[in-house]
């Protein structure tokens, strides 16, 4: 019989680092096969329209860049808090408070007839999402609370409050009663890059983030705080490191770039405030932050990915009749295979003695 067991490496194996991500790709490919199977589709034909498809034509490319430029931006605000062991799980909240205070500001100030509005919205898109990511920092640094299940249970407030305010004073009075807010602008909407697609400047937005956030994690004192808190809590205790300046930091920025996403969704592609604004890109962030080892351009990867899973089982739906909800599954799936890897990179399989 093999007998084997698990011990601990003494440092993280860089070669598994690599190819951990690899081989979730595969393990998901594998199970996807059989999941194809099981639901009487054709594996060929499914992986084809799922990965494939997407990227036969230029619309179809430029309608990855739309769901991957909400997904990078909140995944590397993430990074910057999983690095500081920080674990805010509340994206998706900020992400709504976001597009909130942007949809208020493009319908209070209508009236204004330049781009200044448009600024106006995503600064106050920046401000919803940082304000509604203060709150599990006020609850941690005061009272030491488990920030996994404020920030988690704060998702579920975001929105019951968009639903509330849909149907209530942001509601389109024209609108035949249907829970929706007044059309945005022109001067309240993101130009469009490429006509006839709906690529939009958010996707410039998510790029500079990427390079500013990589910046100040590599470049400033702040990022070397996050990293040695990250790394050893005591260690940065003893070197006069405060945890709390770092705890809020980390939450404002990850909550201002999650804001802004969700600002850059409804001044885009929605061009207004409806009940349903996001597929879940708050939770996908989560797995594109892992996946990408929250390296800036390892997420620019994986965020790409998920949304290849977003607009291929759009696909899917449509083609083949399969539940959308596959996106999800695949989401999963990969997650699962890449913390599977993980136990390869901190530990080694040797045969018991």
């Amino acid at each position: 019989m093999f007998d084997f067991k698990l011990e601990p490496r003494e440092q993280p194996a860089k070669i598994w680092l690599v190819l951990s991500p690899l081989l979730a790709l595969l393990g998901t490919v594998i199970v996807g096969f059989f999941l194809f199977r099981l639901l009487g589709k054709s594996p060929i034909t499914a992986f084809t329209t799922l990965f494939i498809s997407p990227l036969s034509s230029l619309y179809g490319i430029t309608e990855i860049a739309v769901k991957a430029a909400p997904i990078i931006l909140i995944a590397v605000g993430l990074a910057v808090c999983f690095q500081a062991q920080v674990w805010n799980i509340g994206a998706e909240g900020q992400f709504t408070l976001g597009a909130i205070f942007a949809s208020a500001v493009a319908l209070v100030f209508a009236n204004i007839n330049n781009y200044i509005l448009l600024l106006l919205c995503l600064l106050a898109g920046i401000v919803g999402g940082a304000i509604w990511a203060s709150i599990p920092a006020i609850l941690k640094v005061k009272f030491h609370t488990n920030e996994i299940l404020t920030s988690l249970m704060l998702n579920y407030v975001a929105v019951s409050l968009l639903n509330y305010l849909v149907r209530g004073i942001l509601q389109d009075p024209q609108g035949y009663n249907f829970p929706e807010s007044a059309p945005f602008s022109e001067f309240a909407s993101l130009p469009s890059l490429i006509t006839g697609t709906r690529l939009h400047l958010g996707v410039i937005f998510a790029l500079m983030a990427t390079l500013l956030i990589w910046g100040m994690l590599q470049q400033t004192f702040f990022g070397f705080s996050v990293r040695v808190i990250g790394a050893s809590p005591s260690a940065a205790n003893y070197a006069g490191i405060k945890s709390d300046r770092i705890i809020w930091l980390s939450l404002l920025i990850s909550g201002g770039l999650a804001g802004l996403a969700g600002a850059c969704e409804v001044l885009g592609p929605i061009g207004q405030l409806r009940p349903f604004i996001s597929p879940g890109y708050g939770y996908a962030a989560i797995l594109a932050a892992f996946v990408g080892r929250l390296h800036p351009l390892g997420i620019i990867l994986s965020s790409l990915l998920m949304a290849l899973f977003y607009v291929g089982s759009e696909l899917l739906q449509i083609k083949l009749g399969l539940p959308l909800a596959l996106a999800g599954v695949f989401q999963g799936i990969v997650f699962f295979f890449l913390l599977a890897g993980d136990l390869l990179i901190y530990k080694r399989i040797v045969k018991s003695q």
